[in-house]
């Protein structure tokens, strides 16, 4: 797949894959604006990446954006972005190709939810051309109060934690250990409506989670690790999003 090609036109929204430096150095001014760091929010991650974005076509604002790096099977994971906050080696046996998605990101002063319908079509599509067979990442929750969301911590433990045979194990030093501490009934309504958008699209794909959160203070955020394995995906699902890739 080129840089620059055209992924997804939907309504007034085009994806497409960054073509040059200004295109990245885009993305990377969105991420800093949204993350609300005090230094441009770029890493060693960003050169290997595919970038997408996605634009506003009557203005030609940047929107969203996010980055995909493509692993050619599980003995390549402790090379991600992840790896640096999750044990990840349960994930060494996956024989499929994987690709992490980062730095998923919409601008604040865009409330549409079709933003969030073409970032998905757009992955969808590039999964499909490159023969994805999981998809994974960190998901965020806002800020570092675990008492916000407890509720749909609740949630991630009762209905959707990793299986066992892919469970990432504890690495960061500092970590809420969710599915160990809480022994609440998750209050449903409350839990959707606390649980991030992007984590809910996987969830509602048949994703799963780690059994802990990480405590990130540089980005100001709790993140779960998510995975999502594209074969166990409901093929109504598939369905909804290859409409929207196609």
């Amino acid at each position: 797949m080129a840089d620059g090609e055209l992924l997804l036109s939907k309504g007034r929204y085009v994806a497409r894959l960054a073509s040059s430096d200004a295109d990245i150095a885009a993305a990377q001014a969105l991420r800093t604006l949204c993350f609300r760091t005090s230094n441009p929010d770029q890493d060693d991650f960003d050169p290997n990446c595919a970038h997408v974005l996605v634009e506003d076509s009557r203005s030609g604002a940047l929107v969203c954006c996010f980055r995909m790096l493509v692993l050619d099977g599980g003995t390549h994971v402790d090379t991600s972005y992840s790896a640096q906050f999750y044990d990840l080696a349960a994930l060494n046996e996956f024989e499929g190709r994987m690709v992490e998605m980062g730095r998923f990101c919409i601008h604040q002063a865009y409330n549409d939810a079709d933003i969030l319908r073409v970032a998905w079509g757009a992955m969808t599509a590039f999964v499909d051309q490159n023969d994805i067979q999981m998809l994974f990442g960190c998901s965020s929750f806002a800020g570092t109060e675990t008492e916000d969301y407890l509720d749909a911590f609740a949630m991630l433990k009762h209905r959707h934690l990793a299986p066992k045979r892919w469970l990432p194990r504890v690495k960061a030093p500092n970590v809420f250990r969710f599915a160990a501490r809480l022994r609440r009934k998750p209050d449903a309504k409350k839990a959707m409506l606390r649980m991030p958008p992007l984590l809910r699209t996987y969830l509602m794909m048949g994703g799963w989670v780690s059994d802990h959160a990480v405590v990130d203070t540089h980005l100001n955020t709790l993140h779960v690790f998510t995975g999502l394995e594209i074969g166990a995906i409901p093929a109504s699902r598939k369905r909804l999003l290859r409409a929207v890739a196609g």
